[in-house]
């Protein structure tokens, strides 16, 4: 049998010189599943601010609506539709069965924050009472960690109690809050009447709106 004849010493520098046969790669880890978004609710046209910020995992629009509905302290008692980036979205049984809802407004339980964010979405429109048109100014803040032993949803912070329903959108809420400081009038008396008692604009209570939260879980 023939030997193996050997290298040449210079087919021995080109041997060492040869790169290592590269590694697998690894595979990307899925998800944990533990992400918490922050998101911002600001309402449009009311100075000072009326706003809250909740935090929750992973859910749909139509679960975000839920959430603003009770952060907010809204009786969701009329229409809704966010407005993401030209696109409207909206829960087709809301609507009367009267081609409101057409093909241009899309499906809000068939996107969740998650998609969003991965398409670089931060803000968008959450409209409220398509009459009175209660314009929310949603900001996705950031996302983090859930912490250790934390619920959610929650609210964290806000200010300033939820406009009355049905009293007439920002312009007429404003005119509520001039009559109310106003007790010689007697829009004063009928709005009285009408509220069932006092208005508390500065009111802000946290551990009730968590409390409502809760039952969304």
């Amino acid at each position: 049998m023939a030997k193996k004849k050997a290298n040449t010493p210079a087919e021995s520098r080109a041997v060492s010189r040869r790169k290592p046969a590269a590694k697998p790669a690894r595979a990307a880890k899925a998800p944990s599943g533990g992400e918490i978004f922050q998101v911002k609710v600001t309402l449009v046209d009311i100075r000072p601010r009326i706003w809250r910020r909740l935090q929750t995992r992973d859910c749909s629009l139509a679960k975000l609506h839920d959430l603003i509905q009770t952060g907010m302290g809204w009786s969701d008692g009329h229409l809704h539709v966010f407005e993401i980036e030209g696109k409207e979205y909206g829960h087709p049984e809301q609507w009367p069965k009267d081609g409101m809802f057409d093909d241009d407004k899309l499906d809000e339980r068939k996107v969740k924050l998650s998609t969003l964010v991965g398409n670089g979405v931060k803000k968008f429109r959450y409209e409220y009472d398509l009459g009175d048109s209660w314009q929310h100014a949603i900001l996705l803040e950031k996302t983090l960690a859930a912490e250790s032993g934390a619920t959610y949803p929650r609210c964290v912070a806000g200010e300033r109690a939820c406009p009355p329903e049905d009293c007439g959108g920002p312009w007429g809420y404003y005119n509520l809050l001039e009559a109310m400081q106003n007790p010689t009038t007697p829009r004063h008396e009928e709005l009285l009447e009408w509220l069932g008692g006092e208005f508390e604009p500065e009111a802000f209570d946290l551990d009730a709106i968590n409390q409502a939260l809760a039952r969304l879980r």
